[in-house]
Formats: structure tokens, sequence, C-alpha cells
């Protein structure tokens, strides 16, 4: 349920209205819009009376919110989210954020490199892994803590803020320490014990969408971590499990749509994984951008051959520098600017 305010409102008023949602035993939660201010009811809200709700002086009208996600919902929160992904760098709103970098820190000179690169055509914070979730136990696992440290050395380098995934709850405190947006990866979206500890920290979480996740289940995930009080939740689209086998995934698009109608939070696209064809990367970024996406990450390796993970989807920086001014004349179609 929320209350709307409204466009007059006192301060008495507003915790008029607070309180006596409280006696229903719900939490509540004030989003202040630009310009409207919702108030929203957090927990079972069935004791809520409604009718006496929507006579208290200040309100507006009363909703009953059908979908179980509420933190995510834009009813809860009108106005779109903007997440600080550390030293200024920010997704959501009018300028799309490119995160760029390999799908596996390999090494010092190569991480470094591929930074410098993707930062000189225009991208603002770099992904790159340390621990790898593989199909195959016997396939390269990332480097770890050593992978770790070579981002951090690259992010000393260049400024840009690092994106890299975390596996292990255990890894938490580490990740708090040196990393700046933790990402939580597509097979890992349905582990509520590991989404409920990220939700306590106050690091910026990338959640990758499930391999065969429903937008609903995409949007509960991320409720998870929003409901333990982190509200700086980045969704990633990065393809879905079909029938078709040409293509490593499905890119869900029509996702992007459906999850900015639903939520407040911002949205950007994988076009990496989700073709698994470096040759298909270009295209898909920008078809994303005109799709609405408040930004995307892309996988760039300066020697995609000898890659240890994902070659065969990644770019190389000469490429990415030529799709960088493509995608801002697209971006400037729909309203947006890179």
């Amino acid at each position: 349920m929320v209350l709307i305010m409204k466009s007059k409102f006192t301060q008495e008023q507003l915790q008029e209205a607070i309180a006596a949602m409280e006696t229903g035993g719900v939490k509540v939660m004030v989003s202040k819009g630009s310009e409207t201010t919702i108030l929203g009811a957090e927990g079972n809200s069935a004791k809520l009376d409604e009718e006496y709700l929507s006579q208290l002086p200040g309100v507006e009208r009363v909703m009953r919110v059908s979908e179980p996600f509420k933190a995510a919902n834009r009813k809860y929160h009108p106005d779109d989210s903007v997440i600080d992904m550390g030293r200024g760098v920010t997704v959501g709103g009018k300028k799309l954020a490119v995160i760029a970098g390999p799908c596996s820190v390999e090494s010092e000179a190569q991480i470094v490199a591929v930074a410098q690169a993707v930062k000189e055509s225009g991208a603002v914070a770099m992904r790159g892994g340390a621990y790898k979730p593989r199909t195959s136990p016997y396939s390269f696992q990332g480097m770890g803590v050593e992978g770790v440290r070579l981002l951090m050395e690259a992010r000393e380098k260049t400024g840009m803020p690092i994106v890299t995934e975390l596996m292990s709850a255990d890894q938490l405190p580490f990740f708090e320490e040196c990393v700046d947006v933790i990402q939580i990866g597509a097979r890992n979206m349905q582990n509520f014990d590991l989404l409920k500890k990220v939700g306590r920290s106050k690091k910026p979480i990338l959640l990758k969408r499930g391999l065969s996740s429903t937008i609903e289940e995409w949007l509960m995930s991320a409720e998870y971590i929003m409901a333990e009080g982190n509200k700086n939740v980045i969704l990633c689209e990065r393809g879905i499990r079909t029938f078709e086998t040409y293509t490593r995934n499905t890119l869900d698009l029509s996702a992007v749509l459906a999850v900015k109608q639903l939520s407040h939070l911002p949205v950007v696209v994988d076009p990496s994984h989700a073709c698994g064809k470096a040759w298909m990367v270009e295209r898909m970024a920008m078809a994303a951008v005109t799709a609405g996406a408040d930004g995307l990450i892309i996988e760039v390796h300066n020697d995609p051959k000898n890659a240890l993970c994902d070659g065969a989807q990644s770019i190389t920086p000469q490429q990415f520098e030529a799709l960088m001014p493509k995608l801002a004349a697209v971006a400037a179609c729909v309203g947006r600017e890179i």
C-alpha cells in the first residue's frame, strides 16, 4: 500500500500519516520525488484501514500495490534512482554509464593496458573478474585476491571505479574494503543468503539477471537486497536461456522496457554475455541504448584469441574506440548522452 500526499501538506500531516501506518504494523518508507511525496508500507499491510488513511489531512489518495516487490517498485519511488558508483561516477539519469574491461583479470600488463584504453575511449568504470564461476571446474577460475589487487592498481592509474563479482559472503569484508561496485552474478541471483548479506553493505550492488529468471524474480532478488537497507542496486540484463543455441543466450531487451516501467532502479545491459559473439556486440549495444538502458557493460580484451575466459565475445580496444561515437549518436536520438 502507498499513500500519496497532497501537493501542499504540512510536516504535522506527514507525521500523522506515518504514525497511522506504523500503528498498522508496517515500516514506512518516505519517497520525496520532484513533484510527489509517497509513503510506502513495507511489510504486511493487511491491517491498514484504507478508508481511514484516505481521510487523513494531507493525504491525496491511497493505492494498493499488487506486486510483491515494494522498495524496488516505481509506485513507491516515482523518480528514477541515480546510483553513485564511486569516484564521481553515477548510473541513472540522462548520462549513460559505459563499463568496460576483460572478462577476467589475467596479468598486471593486461588489466592496466585495457583499463587505460577504455578510459581514453570514454568508459567511466572498469569491469574485470577476479573470481570466476565457470560451468566446468577445470576452466580458469580467476586470480582471486591477486586479481582484486591488480584491479586496484588499474584503478589507481586510471581513476575509474572497479566492478567485480562476489562469489561468497566470506569475501564480503575484503570486497567492501577494496571494490567500488559489487557484482552479483547470474548464477547467484537467487542466492538469498548472499543477497541479504550484501543488503547490509553500503556498497552499490550490480545484480545480474539469472539465466532462467522472470522479470518478477529478478526484481524480487533486488528486493532482498533493498529490504536489508541497501537501496543502491543496479540491475543488469545479460541474456536469458531459451531454446536458441546460435547465440550464447537471448538478449531480452523487452525486459529493459518492462523494468523501467515497473521499477525506479537503473538498468544496464551486457551484450557480451548475452550474445557470446564479438561481432554482435556493437549492434546489440546500440539497440540497448534505444531500448532505454541506463548503461552498458562490455567485455574488452587486448588479445581475445588468447584470452583465458570468454575471448569469443570480447571486442578489442580498437573496436571499443570505434563503438563509442556510434553509441553517442544513438544516445542523442533518445535524449541521452555518453
